[in-house]
């Protein structure tokens, strides 16, 4: 772009392909030049700006500076910016990228070779206390290590894959099997030691690595490339950001939030979201974005739409009987599709399909001046059909269908060819094939398109009342911030008290009175008079559709029906009740629930202890509950912490397999170790024993169990046992889902719609979820999203009416028997018989309908078509991709 090469390509996961202009320039410099300007096809560089101070008067703030990525620089010890093949694990993720500076091609800088060999340090910057690094775990180092090298051995199966770790801290959803999966893949070394780096080998520019293992002691190996498992820091420039809002930071240059609420900061009306609050994944940001963005609806409720502009389109095109005159647009999605499927030659190809009158290639089709270009295209040419050939349309098909709708065509006029998960990310190494591939897919689709019908959208209007189902800490918070913003709400609770499983707990790590949050919490609900609670509530019958649901109960009140445009399942989650280790044979054995009321009770027998074992993971991370309950290590921690306040002298032992204390939890683990809790690890398929004998003339519980530190079998006389015991999913969860129209997981929690794009939503419109429901969380992580489906279902009761999709089935009355099979295939009870001269007919309600087709495929007549995927649009595709025309 510049003849000085100072305007260099940078490559961006978020934004691929972005310019940037280095010291090097002349115009900078000197200000001369101006070359790149000049040639800017898209206005995209402009040396006129100057920096400008805007005043903007709000009503609430949102802080969601994000966070930095740990420098390894600051540790010597580790080689970075020394030795050319140790990566950070951010430059990895580079590398793996399609967009990567090798175009998604794993290569060492040393030699631009494949590494054969590959290890993964964790922890780097995390979980230690020496100069420079932090204290606090930050959580999100284990799983996208796990991913790395899943990607990593996709690349190249017979790379050899090695993981240098502490505890495994899969505590996520499906993260635990996320690991197994890393861990079995055949090439594959977990290696519990720290690992340090001892030299760089001159010739071949490998690093030689130094452990331990109980079994050989020392190793030295050589590895091809070392990737440093960075961790999370506070944004940048942090302190200087929190003196401008006037907000407190924590101990670790995060945002100090209230007690009570993890969004709130220590100054009314600023809110923190994302990973300004803590080191957080992707879902747990998305749904702490949304619930900040709840509670300034809460402050700025008298404003909602008043700053709003309705979006106008042109009139529709009535194209129904014209020819079909087909627009094709070609993305390279930067690199994902370009690198491998020759795009101008899929470009000319299709300019010689019948009915295509245009055809053109993109960078980005999704980004907006793409979009604006395509409708430019459809009035300019006239166009009446439009395929975009990219990638899945469950993201984007919205955005396009959009944009056909500001060409002035109907957006069911609109095809998608999938040539980038269906094409060039499965076919990366035959590019030729791929090639033609997506010419084939791209065939079909527009085969397809000719064949397209003008479809409309049906207009319902919402009803602005909420019901939230369950009356714990997550269904109280969700109630109360919908309500806060004009809504009425009906809350249901199965139990005689509102509060949930936090009835039970008394205290947090952090040391935050739970009791006295939930009395506060069920008082502000029984004083809000939009909230209308029913305790002892039944669902017999759930019936509706997005903005317009039935759902009758059977309460304390008696029977009652409520009409509700949305749903938030908050139903929660059950205690494990143990079988294993004497529980409910001994007495001496609780559960660290129990534990925790003789501790607030401070129950004589158990203070004056000597002695007390714990064993964490139980009734999780096996065969039939492979996942982590998430809770349970911190748990531990604070009870131990809590025994040590009140008896000092009392020997504390805790039998784990990972700890799992996350965040800023580590400080409390570390202050537990201080405190002479002692930490024994053991294996899954070398589980602690326990046997009730006779010792020094008292009456023990005997613990067995190996230490792998000493490489002994040890015997712990104790005078209680807590079982860490998991947290299951509520026993009418499934009774819950059927009603609603939902899914559960395969561990039987509520399955969300997509895990980071919508984490409180589910497929069925209109139904949210939050809380233990969705999966095992801690009271702040509980708030976060309880606030976030809030927002999410204001989103719907914000508006007065809502739309629902134009494809749908519909009976051919003449060609229907009245057999009844369609009904039985209907989960959403859209069908049912009216009758005729003729007997029963299937008619079909357009607003229940959810387009599925399973009544289509079930109809022996074939009297139910379904819109948008009829017999014609179908069978037209399968011509074009054998080649009839």
């Amino acid at each position: 772009m510049s003849t000085n090469k100072a305007v260099h390509i940078y490559f961006s996961q978020a934004i691929p392909l972005v310019a940037y202009i280095d010291e090097s320039c002349i115009y900078l410099k000197e200000k001369k030049c101006r070359i790149c300007e000049n040639v800017c096809q898209v206005d995209a560089i402009d040396f006129r700006q100057t920096p400008e101070q805007m005043d903007v008067k709000v009503g609430a703030v949102i802080l969601s500076p994000g966070l930095e990525p740990f420098n390894p620089l600051v540790k010597e010890e580790y080689g970075y910016g020394k030795m050319q093949n140790v990566v950070t694990s951010l430059e990895f993720e580079r590398l793996l990228c399609a967009t990567g500076p090798y175009e998604g091609e794993i290569l060492r800088a040393s030699d631009r070779k494949h590494p054969k060999k590959i290890a993964w340090f964790q922890c780097v910057g995390s979980r230690r206390v020496t100069p420079g690094d932090n204290s606090y775990c930050s959580g999100v180092c284990c799983t996208y290590t796990q991913k790395q090298v899943i990607l990593a051995k996709d690349h190249d199966t017979e790379a050899e894959c090695t993981v240098f770790h502490n505890d495994i801290r899969s505590h996520g959803k499906d993260f635990e099997s996320f690991y197994q999966r890393a861990e079995q893949l055949t090439g594959v070394r977990f290696i519990r030691s720290y690992a340090s780096i001892v030299k760089e080998v001159p010739d071949s520019r490998n690093v030689v690595v130094r452990y331990t293992t109980p079994e050989d002691g020392v190793i030295q190996e050589e590895f091809d490339m070392v990737v440093l498992s960075v961790g999370l820091n506070p944004p940048d420039d942090y302190r200087n950001l929190a003196a401008k809002f006037g907000i407190d930071l924590n101990s670790h240059g995060f945002c100090q939030a209230v007690a009570t609420n993890p969004m709130e900061t220590t100054r009314p009306g600023i809110f923190a979201s994302g990973a300004f609050q803590g080191p957080m994944d992707i879902p747990e940001s998305v749904f702490s974005a949304s619930g900040a963005g709840s509670q300034c609806g809460e402050q700025l409720d008298f404003r909602r739409g008043k700053l709003a502009e309705e979006r106008v389109y042109p009139p529709e095109k009535d194209v129904l009987e014209a020819e079909a005159r087909v627009g094709v647009f070609v993305c390279h999605c930067g690199a994902n599709i370009g690198r491998v499927v020759d795009v101008p030659d899929v470009v000319d190809y299709c300019k010689t399909l019948d009915n295509v009158v245009h055809v053109q290639e993109q960078l980005f089709s999704c980004a907006t001046d793409s979009a604006q270009s395509i409708a430019e295209v459809i009035r300019e040419k006239n166009l009446n059909r439009v395929v975009v050939a990219a990638c899945s349309p469950r993201t984007l098909e919205p955005l396009f269908r959009d944009t056909l709708r500001e060409g002035g065509i109907n957006q069911y006029y609109f095809e998608m060819a999938n040539i980038r998960e269906h094409c060039s990310w499965v076919h990366a190494k035959e590019k030729d094939d791929a090639t033609q591939k997506a010419k084939d897919i791209t065939r079909m689709s527009v085969a397809r398109a000719c064949h397209l019908q003008p479809l409309q959208e049906i207009d319902l209007p919402v009803n602005k009342t909420a019901l939230v189902v369950g009356g714990g800490i997550a269904g109280m918070t969700c109630a109360l911030s919908i309500a806060r913003q004009g809504h009425d709400v009906h809350l249901l609770e199965k139990d005689s008290d509102l509060g949930g499983i936090a009835r039970k707990i008394h205290s947090t790590l952090d040391g935050m009175d739970v009791q006295a949050y939930v009395r506060d919490l069920v008082r502000e609900v029984y004083q809000n008079p939009s909230i209308h609670v029913y305790l002892d509530a039944t669902i017999t019958e759930a019936t509706g559709y997005v903005g317009n649901f039935v759902t009758r109960i059977k309460s304390e009140r008696g029977a009652s029906e409520i009409t509700h445009g949305a749903a938030v399942i908050a139903v929660g989650a059950e205690p494990y009740q143990p079988t294993e280790y004497l529980y409910g044979e001994d007495e001496r054995v609780l559960t660290n629930l129990e534990l925790e009321n003789r501790i607030f009770e401070e129950d004589e027998n158990l203070i004056n202890a000597r002695s007390l074992v714990m064993i964490q993971c139980i009734g999780c991370r096996q065969e039939d509950r492979n996942y982590c309950a998430r809770i349970c290590c911190n748990q531990s921690v604070k009870n131990a912490l809590k025994l040590k306040q009140l008896n000092p002298e009392m020997d504390i032992t805790i039998l784990f397999r990972d700890m799992r204390t996350y965040g800023f939890a580590e400080d409390y683990y570390r202050q537990a170790s201080d405190n002479d809790v002692k930490f024994i690890r053991f294996k899954p398929d070398d589980k602690p024993q326990v046997t009730p004998v006779q010792a020094e003339g008292r009456p023990v519980l005997r613990v067995a169990v190996s230490d792998p530190i000493l490489g002994q079998k040890l015997a712990i006389d104790a005078d209680y046992i807590s079982l860490a015991a998991a947290v299951i999913p509520a026993a009418g969860s499934r009774e819950i889902a059927q009603h609603f129209k939902v899914s559960l997981g395969p561990d039987g929690f509520f399955k969300e719609a997509h895990v980071k794009l919508r984490p409180v939503e589910f497929g069925t419109d209109g139904v949210y979820l939050c809380g233990l429901a969705h999966y095992p969380k801690h009271i702040p992580e509980t708030i976060n999203q309880a606030y976030g489906a809030a927002s999410r279902a204001l989103t719907l009761l914000s508006h007065d009416i809502v739309t629902v999709s134009g494809s749908v089935c519909e009976v051919v009355e003449k060609k229907c028997m009245g057999c009844g099979a369609c009904i039985s295939a209907c989960t959403y009870n859209a069908i049912e018989f009216r009758k005729t001269r003729q007997g029963p007919k299937a008619v079909v309600n357009p607003v229940l309908c959810k387009g599925d087709g399973l009544c289509n495929a079930m109809c022996p007549t074939g009297a139910i078509y379904l819109k948008h995927f009829t017999d014609e649009d179908l069978v037209s595709q399968i011509d074009a991709a054998i080649g009839r025309s």
